[in-house]
């Protein structure tokens, strides 16, 4: 699969996996692939790639796909064996929004990253800004919002209330950082 078809692919594959079962996933699958196409400018070669993994971050979620419960695990597992997609999509969908923290909390870290290593920290960060700056419905927000929206809608003393809280800073942090690339490059002249 060449990079420049990433999108086309894509799309369609998240959308056979998300829309019918879990619809209000895939409306926020399609935010947080909107927001990754705002990132274009800081991007550059790799927006193509971004919107892929943005589009395609949540499908561990689909029915079809959840083996272990771990959404990013199981998302990466089938877009590497079954699909066999670009490997950087699959590490950017294993690692997304902290996962390593919601991992650690569900005894699966050293699974986790075992399997599939990291992606460059900038892209980590760009993909954590896109999830958290996106509602449950696809519209934008900010990361307080959707930390509170997520404990809220868990349960502050869940496995995922917890970790989402613990994760905070870091998400802030990523937030943070993307908010400033984008701020620098704008500055630059043309």
């Amino acid at each position: 699969m060449s990079t420049t078809s990433l999108t086309e692919w894509a799309y369609p594959l998240a959308e056979s996996l998300l829309a019918k079962p879990l619809p209000r996933r895939w409306k926020h699958s399609l935010g947080v692939a909107e927001r990754a196409r705002t990132l274009a400018p800081i991007l550059g070669a790799d927006a193509e790639l971004m919107e892929a993994a943005a589009v395609l971050h949540d499908i561990g979620y689909s029915p079809d796909l959840a083996k272990t419960g771990f959404h990013p695990l199981d998302g990466a597992r089938h877009l590497r064996d079954t699909v066999h997609a670009d490997e950087r999509v699959v590490r950017l969908v294993a690692h997304h929004s902290c996962a390593w923290m919601e991992a650690e909390a569900r005894g699966l870290r050293e699974e986790l990253e075992d399997e599939f290593p990291r992606e460059h920290s900038h892209l980590n960060d760009a993909l954590c800004y896109c999830d958290m700056n996106t509602t449950p419905d696809g519209n934008p927000t900010n990361p307080v919002d959707r930390v509170n929206e997520i404990t809220g809608r868990y349960g502050p003393d869940s496995l995922i209330g917890t970790f989402i809280r613990r994760a905070e800073p870091e998400i802030l942090a990523s937030t943070a950082r993307v908010l400033e690339r984008l701020a620098t490059a704008q500055r630059q002249p043309m």
